[in-house]
C-alpha cells in the first residue's frame, strides 16, 4: 500500500510526523502547534499576533491572512497595528484577558512582530 500523498495544507494541519516548511511557514505554524499542545494539556489558550505591516517580515502578515480561518479555529487572532508601539501595547493588554471573570481562556500567548531597522528610540 502506498503512503498517502502529502497535501499543501499538511504543513499547517498535520499534528504528528514529518513536514517540510519554509521559515515563514514555521512562524505561522508555531501558534497552531502551541494551541494543540495547550489543548492536550488541558489549557484553554488563545494567541494574539500584532505588528507593524511595514516591517521586514511583511510576508508573515500575508501568510497569516491567507491562513486566517485555520488560525482562528486554533484561537489565534491577528491584529495589525499602525506602529510597533501600539502593537506592543495591544499584546501587553491581552495578558489581562484571563483576569476577567467572564474570560473564556486560561491565558493569552502574545507575539509582536517588530522591525529590525535601527533608528532613534523614544
Amino acid at each position: 500500500m502506498r503512503p498517502a500523498r502529502p497535501r499543501l495544507a499538511d504543513r499547517y494541519e498535520v499534528e504528528a510526523g514529518r513536514i517540510h516548511l519554509s521559515g515563514l511557514q514555521a512562524l505561522v505554524r508555531l501558534p497552531i502547534a502551541q494551541h494543540q499542545l495547550d489543548r492536550r494539556n488541558g489549557i484553554r489558550s488563545a494567541t494574539l499576533i500584532s505588528g507593524y505591516e511595514g516591517s521586514p517580515l511583511a510576508g508573515y502578515d500575508l501568510e497569516i491572512e491567507r491562513r486566517r480561518d485555520l488560525l482562528e479555529s486554533h484561537g489565534v487572532v491577528f491584529h495589525p497595528a499602525v506602529n510597533e508601539e501600539l502593537a506592543a501595547n495591544a499584546v501587553q493588554g491581552s495578558q489581562l484577558a484571563s483576569a476577567h471573570a467572564d474570560s473564556t481562556v486560561d491565558g493569552v500567548v502574545g507575539s509582536v512582530r517588530q522591525s529590525t531597522r535601527s533608528g532613534p528610540r523614544l
